[in-house]
């Protein structure tokens, strides 16, 4: 048995890992850590894991998280990189959901993060964690950066273009949207049921912090330098990420035999039948990406002309965008098979 710690037990990422691991056959929670609810059984403050999880959350400085095998850090950005190496010098292997170790390029973290980095010497050695990407490497690795949410949405529809050639890589779009559990387990103002409900807005169009991070993912896929145009959106859901992603045809090719070839053998990425629209809903608490290709006409008075690949991403964004992610780098790592604790079916309606 694999056991398991989580550093940030209670935030939205930290539930659906407790959710998960403890569903997980080849698992054992041993610590789950919290500051302001320390002592309190887990269960307590999330009954849906009655007679699942029998833990209390510990206080950090006193959880033996370095007698666990691997540790999840299910936390703000900037806590992972000051624990990390502690934890590796130990002999513990660790997943990171934060953003602490997915930017190779440390200024440009710092930059995008507003703070310093405490650990970039760990930066070199961590893998980033997109299975579909870096499966070889993710199973010998010390400590895996987890991707973000619209970062793994975004990739994974965009890659098999990129891959082949066959989109402009000077002007890729992607227009995104995420529930408002992308934001984070807090209360914010515009976070309120009274403000997000019955409203829909873009946010960030001046400058996302996932914006370098895709672009290292489709420039290290292309072997050169993209432009993407990112525009993220808050939807009145709680849980999903809707992303259309544009592209400009460079190279014709059957484009919807392309992206099945490519993820004919990934167990969690779902290519849908020509014309299909995926909703959220499809994916809702299950580790799974659908996409569809779609090629539609153009204005202009060329009804012929159709230059324009559109590509439709759906995750959950708390699953396959973070914490199922993170379950599946973690069987990569302990030589598990893939799939294992991950085979829930999307939750409808």
């Amino acid at each position: 048995m694999i056991k398991a710690g989580i550093v940030g037990g209670t935030g939205y990422t930290g539930i659906e890992l407790l959710r998960l691991l403890s569903q997980h056959p080849q698992v054992e929670l041993a610590a789950i850590t919290s500051r302001q609810e320390a002592g309190k059984a887990v269960s307590a403050l999330f009954p849906s894991l009655r007679g699942r999880v029998a833990l209390a959350f510990s206080h950090p400085d006193q959880a033996e998280l370095k007698k666990c095998d691997v540790v999840f850090f299910a936390t703000p950005n900037g806590v992972a990189m000051g624990e990390a190496r502690a934890l590796i010098d130990a002999g513990v292997r660790i997943v990171d959901i934060s953003a602490d170790f997915r930017l190779k390029d440390v200024a440009e973290w710092e930059r995008w993060y507003k703070l310093k980095h405490a650990a970039p010497e760990l930066v070199a050695q961590a893998v980033y964690g997109l299975c579909e990407v870096n499966r070889d490497r993710i199973r010998g690795a010390r400590l895996v950066a987890n991707p973000g949410c619209y970062p793994t949405a975004i990739q994974l529809g965009l890659l098999p273009l990129i891959e082949a050639g066959a989109v402009d890589l000077a002007h890729l779009i992607a227009d995104a949207k995420s529930g408002v559990s992308g934001a984070g387990r807090k209360a914010e103002l515009h976070l309120l049921h009274a403000e997000a409900s019955e409203n829909f807005a873009a946010y960030a169009v001046g400058g996302h912090r996932h914006w370098p991070e895709i672009r290292q993912g489709l420039a290290q896929a292309a072997r050169r330098e993209v432009g993407l145009v990112f525009v993220p959106h808050l939807t009145p859901m709680i849980r999903g990420i809707h992303a259309t992603l544009y592209g400009r045809i460079t190279k014709e090719m059957d484009f919807q035999e392309l992206y099945e070839k490519r993820y004919a053998n990934e167990p969690f990425v779902d290519v849908m039948p020509a014309g299909s629209h995926p909703d959220t809903r499809s994916t809702r608490a299950a580790n799974l990406c659908r996409i569809a290709v779609h090629r539609p006409p153009e204005g202009g008075g060329q009804a012929e002309r159709r230059d324009t690949l559109v590509v439709l991403s759906v995750i959950d964004n708390l699953v396959k965008g973070a914490s199922g992610q993170a379950v599946q780098n973690m069987n990569l790592m302990f030589g598990l098979a893939e799939t294992m604790g991950l085979d829930q079916v999307a939750v409808v309606p």
